[in-house]
Order: structure tokens, then sequence, then C-alpha cells
């Protein structure tokens, strides 16, 4: 099985990158287990929050995976700086500040 070729952004709120036939998908970090552990974005839409990794993706925060430069990374995740927080994807964000501190 072939795994996204991850790379590391420098963002503690969406970590991981990885351009797959052309699309960027990003993944966000959110507050587990109040939360799911992720929630997959496609060049800026959301998908489903997973409680996991899913099958096929490897290890997206692994210390081996380089890093994005830094322009680039900026690049990819202007369409989900907005989404920082968990629910704001769907217009709720989460104000709990044990789960979802301010950043």
């Amino acid at each position: 099985m072939e795994f996204p070729e991850w790379r590391l952004t420098g963002d503690t709120r969406f970590p991981a990158a990885a351009n797959i036939d052309g699309c960027w998908l990003v993944l966000r970090i959110n507050g587990f287990p109040d939360h799911p552990l992720w929630t997959p974005f496609v060049d800026g839409v959301a998908r489903p929050d997973l409680a996991d990794t899913f099958p096929g993706a490897g290890r997206p925060l692994s210390g081996s995976a380089p890093p994005l430069d830094a322009g680039l990374a900026e690049q990819v995740l202007a369409p989900v700086r907005a989404f920082a927080v968990y629910g704001s994807e769907i217009g709720e964000p989460c104000d709990d500040p044990v789960c979802c501190p301010v950043i």
C-alpha cells in the first residue's frame, strides 16, 4: 500500500499536509478525546472527522516527514486558517476552553 507523502507544516493546529493527485489533504488535530482526533480538509473543504488515522494514511506526524517550505505551507493552509477551532468549519465552533483553547 502506498502512503501519502506527508509534510510537516509547522502549524500546531494543522500539523501535516500531503499532495495527492494535485489536491492538498490537510489534517487538523482536534481536542481529543472530547472531539475526534482529526478533521481532514481536501483543498479547504472539510471531510468527515476521524477518531484515528484512516487506512492508508501512514504516519502523518512522523518525525521523519520533511517540512513544507514556509511559503508553500502558508499557501496550503490559507483555505483552512479560519477553521482552526473544532466545529468552525460548520459554523459551530467549540468554545470549551479545556478542549479548544483560544489560539
